[in-house]
């Protein structure tokens, strides 16, 4: 039996689920401990009973993710409202160095993607395929690659591809929390400047009232940054420029708040922007976990669970390592290694799921929040797409 859900409905399946993940969460301490997020716990739990529905043959879902990238839209746009001018004067090398080190870790899965698939006797496009083609690229970067590697010679590509980057999205959900935690507490970490932070927050606080009018405000600007960001959009492919849909509209997010801080004529409200992009993140993540098909892992067998379990391990010595000393060994550096393995191994929206679960528990991070989402959703894109085809050059 088939059971459709549509839009709505699917929706809301996500939204229960996410609070479902809650409150397994609040009964599993061990869950809150290591900074699990809710989406995360619940999405997981769902998908398991998913692929046991479908396996028994009881039930088949097909679920309308039509909302999906509406969500995901907000959420993007609101972080766009983080990025004004102070905070880029103040991170802005941090941007520049965390790019280098997000390349780095593309050009270090593939490598160890193609040389574990060349040893175990297998076509060296799994080991792209396993590696930052799904790994940092995610499901989006394997399907465009995919029919490439299949007109290569590599059966079945589209298939690995799914697996691989699903199991990645899985991986790096459940890393980022535990690694960040372990960082934080083995080093004595803390928020910087507790005192200012907590000085500006009583000013924000004022400042800030959330009310039915200016969350209303905060909405409807997120909106209007959306549909200008669609009109950019055109006209960057009318220049033979391709970006996220996304990327267009935190330009425009970040164009309005600095004109309006610049100007002083008006002002966005930092905290309904940030409730709302919550909002926003919570139900895209919690949709894409409901959506996951586990049946895909099926595919996962022998050669490529050696290769991704070998990524996950590189994944935690890379993010443990070399991304929290390189950004700064500081509080906001553990939050970065945290987020680093959302979407090292899956997507940016799990870095921050990884990076919000870790605040909430710790403290803020707000560097943390604007760098990664700068390199993860726009600048990584780019020198993935280089570093894959120049691996798929080399290995003609």
């Amino acid at each position: 039996m088939e059971l459709k859900l549509d839009m709505m409905q699917t929706t809301a399946l996500a939204v229960v689920v996410y609070y479902f993940g809650g409150w397994v969460k609040s009964k599993w301490q061990l869950l809150y401990k290591f900074c699990i997020p809710d989406p995360v716990v619940g999405g997981l739990i769902f998908a398991f009973l998913n692929l046991a529905l479908k396996q028994s043959g009881i039930v088949t879902l097909s679920l309308d993710t039509t909302l999906q990238k509406p969500f995901m839209m907000v959420f993007f746009t609101s972080i766009g409202f983080t990025a004004s001018l102070e905070l880029v004067k103040k991170g802005g090398i941090q941007v520049v160095i965390f790019w280098l080190l997000a390349s780095l870790l593309c050009i270090l899965q593939d490598g160890l993607g193609v040389a574990l698939a060349t040893a175990l006797g297998q076509n060296p496009l799994l080991g792209l395929i396993t590696g930052s083609v799904t790994m940092t690229g995610g499901h989006g970067t394997g399907g465009a690659f995919a029919p490439i590697f299949e007109s290569m010679g590599l059966k079945g590509a589209m298939t690995f591809a799914m697996a691989s980057a699903t199991f990645g999205l899985v991986s790096g959900s459940i890393i980022g929390g535990p690694l960040g935690k372990k960082l934080i507490e083995k080093k004595g970490l803390k928020p910087a400047s507790a005192h200012a932070s907590n000085e500006a927050a009583g000013t924000i606080e004022a400042e800030d009232e959330v009310t039915y009018d200016s969350l209303f405000k905060a909405f409807a600007v997120i909106l209007v940054s959306i549909g200008i960001g669609a009109v950019l959009e055109g006209f960057f492919k009318k220049a033979g420029i391709t970006l996220p849909s996304y990327v267009n509209s935190m330009i425009i997010a970040a164009i309005i708040l600095n004109v309006g801080e610049s100007t002083g004529k008006f002002r966005v409200n930092a905290k309904c922007t940030d409730m709302i992009g919550n909002i926003g993140l919570n139900v895209f993540l919690s949709m894409a976990l409901v959506g996951l098909k586990l049946w895909e892992l099926a595919a996962v067998a022998g050669p490529m669970l050696i290769i991704l379990t070998a990524q996950v391990v590189m994944m935690w010595l890379v993010a443990y390592y070399l991304t929290f000393n390189m950004m700064g060994k500081d509080f906001d550096a553990a939050v970065m290694a945290a987020g680093h393995c959302g979407f090292g191994m899956g997507a940016t929206p799990n870095a921050m799921a990884n990076m919000k679960s870790v605040v909430d528990r710790f403290g803020p991070a707000p560097r943390a929040f604007f760098v990664l989402p700068i390199v993860g959703a726009f600048l990584i894109d780019f020198t993935n797409a280089i570093v894959i085809t120049a691996f798929v050059n080399f290995l003609k």
